[in-house]
């Protein structure tokens, strides 16, 4: 079957829903709120869903991989923005090196963890 793929998007849980807004928005990409209990966030051509809606054991198993072009770049760009000491729960993991390639990680205030990676040529 081919498909005429226009977007694949993922659903993030809030345990503060506000709080998670304002990351989000901090970490630079724009919202577009949807309903009082759900907001679209977009970067690029990229987007996902961020809801009002919390389970522990979901969101501490969420995962999301965002490929970027440099890692190193992106990596000394989290840090400039001091998530970690703005926001509670929110975790900065140092870039590990892979044979596949590179990725550094982020916990959002609820859990969700961030990969944001780089793949070799």
């Amino acid at each position: 079957m081919q498909h005429q793929v226009k977007s694949l998007r993922s659903f993030l849980g809030a345990a503060n829903f506000e709080v998670s807004r304002a990351f989000y928005r901090d970490l630079g990409f724009t919202e577009s709120p949807i309903s009082p209990k759900m907001s679209r966030f977009k970067v690029g051509a990229l987007s996902f869903y961020l809801q009002d809606y919390y389970v522990k054991d979901w969101c501490d198993n969420t995962m999301i991989f965002l490929e970027v072009e440099d890692v190193a770049y992106y990596w000394k760009n989290l840090q400039a923005l001091r998530l970690s000491e703005r926001y509670a729960k929110v975790k900065l993991t140092p870039i590990k090196s892979y044979d596949w390639g590179q990725e550094c990680f982020l916990h959002d205030p609820a859990g969700n963890l961030w990969h944001f990676g780089s793949f070799s040529e």
